[in-house]
């Protein structure tokens, strides 16, 4: 049955059942924490396969530890029900004190930890507009887990313009603002002597793209973004993701090219008077379906595929 919803409601309807049910179906029990070491004092942290359902490769989003003697710098909070697994990993890691926690974006699978690790003594930064996204009623952000807890919202904030730098550690870590991109308040962070960048939601490897318009995601952003990573990166720096697998810079512009041949082909059918429901039945994807991993799964009331070119469709509709 065909609905007679006006597309920019259906996205925003299904953004919203995605956000509200954010973390429903998790069994925390089963999640545990691993750890890989991507540099010579850099972690990565990530949630095991099968326990989230919204993340069916990896529980979470992706979790950065830059250790050293003057402490620890973390990327990312993951889910504030398994604080303590992350908390036992890093210790396993050091003893040092957490000195600072940036965000990537405002998504509670990388933020709803926040309070717990700022109530350890962490300093929280993000972008300005993470946090206005916070402060917002949790269902729209999705920030369930803390919401109405101040100790989540970021202390330092910053907006567009030239990275904010810290050095500690023996590592130059640039906190470097994205243009709307995945959200409205997104941030790579750049480790530069390991030569590694930290991109977060932008790019996935594991389902379609994921540009949540209702926090400020934009189409252009996206696109834009992944054109700054392949500037920034050299050809063996180390991109990672906040969910799939790291990456370097060679595989951006397939994905790139992927993102805008899909554009492409939907703008084609709104030119010949499509409707969202005859783009998402003409399965624009098909080319690509076999290339990505986790593109037919499920993703709120469709498939990832769907949710991507429902969103594709909604920002070309609004001139986006």
């Amino acid at each position: 049955m065909k609905s007679s919803m006006p597309s920019s409601l259906l996205v925003l309807v299904s953004v919203t059942i995605c956000l509200s049910t954010w973390g429903q179906g998790i069994d925390y029990a089963k999640i545990e924490i691993l750890t890989e070491k991507i540099g010579p004092n850099l972690y990565m942290l990530s949630g095991s396969a099968g326990a989230d359902p919204g993340h069916e490769d990896a529980a979470g989003g992706r979790i950065g530890i830059l250790t050293g003697p003057d402490g620890i710098f973390m990327v990312d909070a993951q889910y504030a029900q398994i604080t303590d697994k992350v908390l036992a990993a890093i210790r396993k890691i050091s003893s040092e004190p957490i000195r600072f926690l940036v965000n990537t974006h405002v998504h509670p699978d990388h933020t709803a930890g926040n309070a717990n690790f700022v109530k350890m003594g962490a300093l929280l930064l993000a972008r300005e507009e993470l946090r206005e996204e916070m402060l917002r009623p949790p269902g729209r952000a999705g920030n369930v887990a803390s919401a109405g807890d101040p100790a989540r919202l970021p202390v330092v904030t910053y907006g567009m313009g030239d990275p904010v730098k810290l050095r500690m550690d023996g590592e130059i870590v640039d906190l470097i603002p994205v243009r709307a991109a995945h959200t409205g308040g997104d941030t790579m962070i750049r480790f530069e002597n390991a030569d590694v960048i930290m991109i977060g939601d932008f790019y996935r490897n594991y389902g379609y793209p994921f540009i949540d318009t209702n926090n400020g995601g934009t189409l252009k952003g996206a696109l834009e973004a992944l054109d700054v990573t392949m500037k920034l990166a050299g050809p063996n720096t180390k991109l990672v993701p906040g969910h799939g697998t790291v990456i370097n810079r060679t595989d951006i512009a397939p994905y790139r090219d992927m993102i805008l041949g899909v554009q492409a082909k939907v703008q084609q059918m709104i030119n010949e008077g499509k409707s969202e429901q005859q783009v998402l039945a003409a399965k624009v994807t098909a080319p690509y379906d076999a290339k990505v991993p986790g593109g037919l799964s499920r993703a709120g009331t469709g498939t990832s595929a769907d949710r991507f070119v429902s969103m594709v469709y909604s920002q070309l509709k609004g001139g986006k």
